[in-house]
């Protein structure tokens, strides 16, 4: 949450390149008050879809609207470094994806065409992005980062324990990693994200049909990766 929050922070100040316009407080700002103040617990007089919230919260940001940013920022950052941690298995480089897109955002929100696509679908897209061309540079130097283990706490079975679930941990993501493109990033918004299939296809934009299918040979892929390795990994035989 930390990182999160750190993240989001940062994001609060305008990009440099950004003119500002002379009066921060715009018509579309006090506009999105009631908006901004339900995000935070209180009370509003009627429910925005949250699509049209992003949307609308984009272009206050636009307009020079700096509580806006902040705003957009703390709904889509967690989204999009949950993504990116699953997905790297680096909460670093998770980190730098989360900055990039909405750095790219940022840049993207004078000229956006509202209606043309969702915030968060296209916050999502440049992530996938992103991430997939982290993980082919990594394979095109073909070496893997050492698995970070924390160290155990006094106790034997404590040690045990947290060694297999580190262990389980790191397999899943270096199977996840091993999957084709379209497959991990299918099985990653659906199961691990929550996304539904329409949205899923959306952002990966291709009918959710396909979307049915990627999911399903992603996770029969997963499976046989992980077979293999069900006693080592502390699963007891059946």
């Amino acid at each position: 949450m930390a990182g999160v929050m750190a993240v989001s922070a940062a994001f609060g100040n305008m990009p440099a390149g950004v003119a500002l316009p002379p009066q921060p407080q715009t018509r579309a700002a006090l506009l999105l008050r009631p908006a901004r103040n339900r995000l935070f617990g209180m009370d509003m007089a009627k429910d925005i879809d949250g699509f049209a919230q992003d949307a609308a919260l984009l272009a206050a940001y636009a307009r020079g609207d700096r509580d806006a940013a902040r705003d957009l920022a703390q709904r889509i950052v967690p989204r999009i470094l949950g993504y990116a941690t699953r997905t790297l298995g680096d909460r670093g480089e998770a980190e730098d994806i989360a900055q990039e897109v909405m750095l790219r955002l940022w840049r993207a929100a004078p000229d956006w065409r509202a209606g043309e696509a969702q915030v968060s679908t296209w916050a999502y897209r440049v992530a996938i992005n992103l991430c997939a061309d982290r993980l082919r540079a990594r394979k095109r130097r073909k070496s893997e980062a050492l698995d970070e283990v924390a160290e155990p706490e006094d106790g034997a079975i404590a040690a045990v324990d947290g060694m297999i679930e580190a262990d389980r941990q790191a397999a899943l993501s270096r199977a996840l990693a091993d999957l084709p493109d379209r497959q991990r990033q299918a099985v990653v918004l659906r199961h691990i994200e929550g996304l539904a299939n329409p949205e899923i296809a959306a952002i990966l934009q291709v009918g959710v049909e396909a979307v049915e299918s990627l999911i399903a040979r992603g996770k029969r892929a997963l499976t046989a990766a992980l077979a293999a390795r069900r006693t080592d990994l502390g699963y007891e035989e059946a």
